[in-house]
């Protein structure tokens, strides 16, 4: 892998951790801010919603930014804005001010996770991207867990107020960073497939039922993940006192687990070049089996399962994209991942406020049920979807009259 990939994956990932941090710490803090405001259970799923409302929306537009004004560039603006926004989150004195706070905080950080990705495609070669963007995304259990420790140090202390007010300040140091070390783009002659394409096999990529497919996989995928993400931590201390302290401190396997299991779906999926339902389909079909039993063990074997829960589950993550980041040029990245993400974020805006609706009407036990339609549905995309990169091209090219490329570019 060339130094320029090592470097930016090792900097994608400080400001991903950040991007983690700031999105999800609220998950800890629902109970006190639900205190604090006198909120019911699904007025504090709506606060974490409404965030994926606006995140989900900025997906598109955040792809087409990074593709015509440059990736590294959008991708500060946006880690500036939110980090203002997180920061603005202190603040709030009522329920509709936090939601509108969320809310602008979504759209801002929308724009981010796209830019990221073309960032990485423009230094990194096709048949080495889905390890170079696992790797990146193991940041994301490494900022559930830092942001689980960061609640559990902080809002015992000094509140959730000031919680967010500090943590504010971590995109500031990744802006920095960024300016300073972040390499430039491999140079085009390594990467042949990046030549000019023509505008119709960019529409006809962008709007195909190939790419589409990978997007319900995200969307399954991310169910799971963003309505037990926001919950599991309410669900421990109301249903089984758990403090907030040990709740984060029972999140450290399983954040390990799922960013291990990230990094071997994604080391797997190169290996097959591809193939996304070979890992998909028994790892999704396994997490689905486990939501139906967590609700009913106590504490400590509820953590022992959702470890390896957490662990299969990560498996699935990269075959998502595993097969659009083989096949696509960097000029596409943007937009192509902005398909796939809208997804899963509108899986964020789903999952949290139903899991809430149905705690509120039925039980816990209920939602967690309910949460396993994610994983089933991610099992039946997956079976759907090209396998292969010469898959793809051959399911986009009936759209397009461009010649599809040939393997040797892919």
């Amino acid at each position: 892998m060339p130094r320029t990939t090592r470097i930016t994956i090792a900097l994608l990932f400080a400001a991903w951790v950040v991007d983690y941090i700031d999105r999800t710490v609220i998950n800890f803090a629902l109970p006190s801010i639900g205190a604090d405001l006198d909120l019911d259970h699904a007025q504090q799923g709506l606060l974490v919603s409404v965030f994926f409302i606006a995140y989900a929306a900025a997906q598109v537009p955040g792809g087409l930014l990074a593709d015509r004004y440059g990736a590294l560039r959008v991708a500060m603006v946006g880690l500036l804005a939110w980090s203002v926004f997180t920061g603005l989150t202190a603040i709030a004195w009522s329920f509709s001010v936090l939601l509108a706070m969320r809310f602008l905080f979504g759209l801002v950080q929308g724009v981010f996770p796209t830019a990221a990705l073309k960032a990485l495609a423009e230094r990194s070669l096709p048949d080495q991207r889905t390890t170079a963007t696992g790797w990146v995304n193991t940041s994301n259990a490494a900022g559930l867990l830092f942001a689980a420790l960061i609640a559990g140090a902080l809002l015992p202390t000094l509140g959730w107020r000031a919680m967010f007010a500090i943590i504010s300040v971590l995109g500031v140091a990744i802006i920095v960073a960024w300016r300073r070390w972040m390499p430039e783009p491999l140079p085009q002659h390594l990467i042949p497939a990046e030549a000019v394409r023509p505008p119709a096999e960019r529409r006809a990529v962008l709007f195909s039922p190939a790419l589409v497919g990978f997007a319900f996989i995200f969307f399954g995928y991310d169910v799971l993940v963003w309505g037990v993400t926001a919950w599991t931590p309410t669900y421990l201390h109301e249903e089984h006192g758990i403090s907030m302290t040990a709740i984060a401190l029972s999140a450290v396997p399983t954040t390990l687990a799922a960013a291990t299991g990230v990094m071997i779906g994604a080391r797997i999926s190169d290996r097959l070049g591809g193939r996304p339902a070979v890992i998909v389909v028994p790892a999704m079909a396994f997490t689905a089996v486990m939501l139906l039993i967590l609700p009913h063990l106590s504490f400590p074997f509820f953590v022992l399962v959702g470890t390896v829960m957490s662990f299969v589950a990560g498996l699935g993550y990269m075959p998502a994209f595993a097969v659009p980041l083989r096949a696509l040029p960097s000029a596409y990245m943007g937009a192509a991942s902005a398909v796939i993400i809208f997804g899963g974020q509108l899986a964020g805006v789903i999952s949290p406020l139903v899991f809430g609706i149905v705690v509120d009407h039925f039980s816990y036990t209920a939602a967690f049920a309910v949460t396993a339609i994610g994983p089933l549905l991610a099992v039946a995309a997956s079976t759907l979807v090209p396998q292969t990169a010469e898959a793809f091209w051959a399911s986009v090219s009936a759209r397009t009259p461009s010649p599809v490329p040939s393997k040797e570019v892919l």
